[in-house]
């Protein structure tokens, strides 16, 4: 017995360095997300900056690791036994949770997981051991005051972190507007002071003056002389703030930086223990259990995880490195940072959420509010900060999101937040509080324009329903696994590791083939950006010719399957061809708002004598999905249920006529790759001659048809004929789409 807890004990260490991997993958997006959306430096150098804040952070996280240990259960009257099922729940299934959100590229919280993953596993087992004995209580079971403490401590701050956002970004723009290079340098000065004096209050006061690390007489130091090194703060700061800013030196820049270790440093003081406090418990507990000799798993209870955590220095140093290797090399990680980052841009661009009658709902209430306020507001006023709002005067780094000052404040307001729940031993969720701060920053900075605020409306609501969500499931998913393991004892806990470790294999490899970023999704990223209409221009051309030319290769591709479904009676290819032409309609309709939002900033001129070609071909693209549905529709019905198959006879006629299909449309895909339409004429004209062709064919089969008296003969006969119409019809498509593009990409 002993051999198998010490397997279960290691398992638990090897998770929490794969924790470490998953949860820094969804929460990286904490400290990066807004050095990188500003653009405040080289991606590497904010890496370098935000690994040296996870290290520091990281060796003064101890005091965070008792949550994990009783913040949640009392566990002097639970056994060895019962919480290792518990330790062994919570790890497992929030892995599986994190990592299902990260292929999703949603921020969520590992606190929330790691407090209601402990919450649900041990209400679970309160149940069944209040069940065998009633004299005892829920209340001796689950430390339920602490419990709320922190259900309601991670949902307020929602809240406080949007209002505070919102609040502050709007004061500090008022201050600065948009034009940050036109403010003086007493504004510079004065905003560097008070930024770097509340980053080193929460950093170097709070957190040193409760770090293990740091000797008891140097923390009595600190707590008799924290208002006179705040004062000494604040003038050096600002001072030196002044004068860097008067050198020409960007301010903001440096405190965007520095905010992205303050961070980083508050993350992994406050989130550490989401990945290793468990498995650190886990481990304390079996060292308990068998230098007492190992007795009985189910009489030994664990007083002594009631105990204060003393993590030894060398686990948190690697968990340190761990979190920095993980934050530099996943590719989730900066999936989910892009979500954020998008979410809060500045200019429109590509939505990644569609809309939703809530968010509609919220918006137009809102608006219809700002309308009443406006009316009563004096238009004097409404004037001098319509002025103060305009974005005009606005510089953005090349290929940024959003302006260093907001950048700024998301960061120190962020850091401050956190490291006041550090210190006060409430494992705020760092997602929810720098998320929302960045929601309230952007609304404030009026982001959300009324042709963008219902998809960040909803994006955000998506989010935070993620978030409820990922506490619901959770709970009830330890509970469940954990009640599996009590009940199934040792076999269920190894078939257990064995799922985790298929999951996040499948995962791994399922991620690796989908995220590959294509040359389309960078020429995009590079007209949004591109201030120059010429090169927007030509970019434009660039992706709309890769658009086309990929519609018209799907079309020919699932065009081929639904035909071999037909022939072969493979109703499963039929139901792939479906699935797959549901995504990639979905995905035209996001492509049609990016090329049209890119077309707005190409020059006037072209853009006017041009714009009935963009359409049509759009258009075009959308109708090749049309008409390969209804194709399909008829074809799988036929083969799922097993009707007459296609006699060999419609095959050998229809035969030809694909033939030639094929090489139009492959012929078609060249020339939108190329934009050479040297072969247009010749396309044109076969592509008439097969139609005529497959018109006579639809006419000799409908006058067989008609002289016809058998049914099974008539159902495929009726296939045959959808089959003609549709590709007749694709081919005017093909001609339509060939038209528009050769008057809408022909180069100069």
């Amino acid at each position: 017995m002993e051999t198998i807890y010490l397997i279960i004990t290691a398992f638990l260490l090897i998770l929490a360095a794969i924790g470490l991997f998953v949860g820094v993958s969804n929460d990286a997006v904490n400290f990066l997300s807004s050095a990188i959306g500003a653009r405040a430096g080289k991606f590497r150098t904010i890496l370098v900056i935000a690994s040296i804040g996870v290290l520091a952070g990281a060796m003064m996280s101890a005091g965070m690791m008792d949550v994990a240990r009783h913040g949640i259960m009392q566990p002097t009257n639970f056994s060895f036994r019962e919480v290792m099922i518990v330790f062994l729940a919570v790890v497992t299934t929030n892995i599986i949770v994190l990592d299902r959100f990260n292929d999703l590229g949603l921020p969520t919280s590992s606190t929330v997981t790691l407090v209601f993953g402990l919450l649900g596993a041990t209400f679970i087992l309160a149940v069944a051991k209040i069940h065998a004995n009633p004299s005892l209580s829920l209340s001796m079971l689950i430390n339920t005051d602490k419990a709320l403490s922190l259900i309601i401590a991670i949902f307020a701050s929602v809240a406080i972190a949007f209002v505070c956002g919102l609040v502050v970004q709007w004061l500090s723009r008022m201050i600065f507007t948009f034009n940050l290079r036109g403010s003086s340098c007493l504004i510079h000065g004065i905003f560097g002071g008070v930024s770097f004096t509340v980053l080193a209050y929460f950093i170097f006061i709070e957190t040193l003056s409760s770090s293990p690390l740091v000797a008891d007489s140097l923390k009595v130091w600190i707590d008799t002389h924290t208002t006179m090194l705040l004062a000494c703060t604040l003038v050096v700061a600002t001072i030196l703030s002044s004068l860097l800013s008067r050198f020409k030196v960007d301010v903001l820049r440096i405190v965007v930086l520095s905010g992205t270790f303050a961070l980083a440093m508050a993350f992994a003081g406050n989130d550490l223990v989401n990945f290793i406090g468990v498995p650190l418990a886990g481990l304390d507990s079996y060292l308990d259990w068998s230098s007492h000799g190992a007795t009985d798993i189910n009489t030994y209870m664990m007083s002594t995880l009631a105990q204060s955590a003393r993590s030894p220095f060398v686990f948190l140093a690697i968990a340190g490195v761990l979190m920095i290797v993980a934050m530099t090399t996943s590719k989730k990680a900066h999936h989910v940072v892009q979500t954020s980052v998008d979410l809060s841009r500045q200019d429109e661009g590509d939505e990644m959420f569609g809309t939703s009658h809530a968010a509609r709902s919220l918006v137009r209430a809102v608006q219809d509010g700002s309308d009443r306020l406006r009316h009563a507001v004096p238009k004097a006023v409404i004037a001098t900060i319509d002025r103060r709002f305009d974005k005009e005067a606005s510089h953005l780094e090349d290929n940024a999101a959003f302006d260093m000052l907001r950048a700024a404040i998301n960061l120190v307001l962020s850091s401050a937040l956190i490291i006041v729940g550090t210190n006060y031993k409430l494992p705020l969720s760092t997602t929810y509080v720098t998320f929302m701060v960045a929601m309230g920053t952007s609304l404030a900075d009026r982001a959300w324009t009324r042709d963008s605020a219902v998809y960040r409306v909803t994006g955000v609501l998506s989010v935070i329903g993620g978030w409820l969500i990922t506490a619901g499931i959770t709970f009830a998913a330890c509970a469940l696994v954990c009640a599996l393991m009590h009940l199934g004892g040792i076999l269920v806990m190894m078939a257990m590791m064995a799922v985790v470790i298929y999951t996040l294999v499948r995962s791994h490899i399922r991620f690796g083939k989908r995220k590959q970023e294509t040359h389309q999704e960078q020429l995009y990223n590079l007209m949004m950006r591109n201030r120059d209409p010429e090169i927007v221009w030509d970019l434009l051309q660039r992706h709309i010719s890769q658009t086309q030319s990929a519609v018209c290769r799907f079309t020919l591709q699932h065009y081929a399957q639904i035909l071999d479904g037909l022939a072969h009676e493979k109703v499963r290819l039929l139901r792939d061809v479906g699935r797959n032409l549901r995504r990639q309609q979905d995905e035209l309709k996001r492509t049609r708002r990016k090329e049209f939002l890119s077309l707005r900033r190409i020059p006037r001129n072209i853009a006017l004598e041009r714009n009935t070609w963009f359409h049509l071909g759009a258009n075009s693209n959308q109708q090749y999905i049309y008409t390969l549905k209804r194709m399909l529709e008829p074809v799988k019905e036929h083969v799922d249920n097993n009707f007459s198959p296609l006699p060999q006879a419609y095959l050998n006629e229809f035969a030809p006529m694909r033939h030639t299909i094929t090489e139009l449309m492959e012929e078609t895909v060249n020339m939108l790759e190329s934009r050479d339409f040297k072969n247009y004429k010749s396309v044109m004209s076969q592509a008439d001659k097969c139609k005529d062709d497959l018109s006579q064919l639809r006419e000799h089969l409908i006058d067989t048809m008609q002289v016809s008296d058998k049914t099974s003969t008539y159902k495929t006969a009726l296939i045959y004929l959808t089959v003609l119409q549709e590709s007749q019809e694709m081919l005017s498509i093909m001609r339509h789409q060939l038209r528009a593009a050769q008057k809408l990409l022909t180069r100069a």
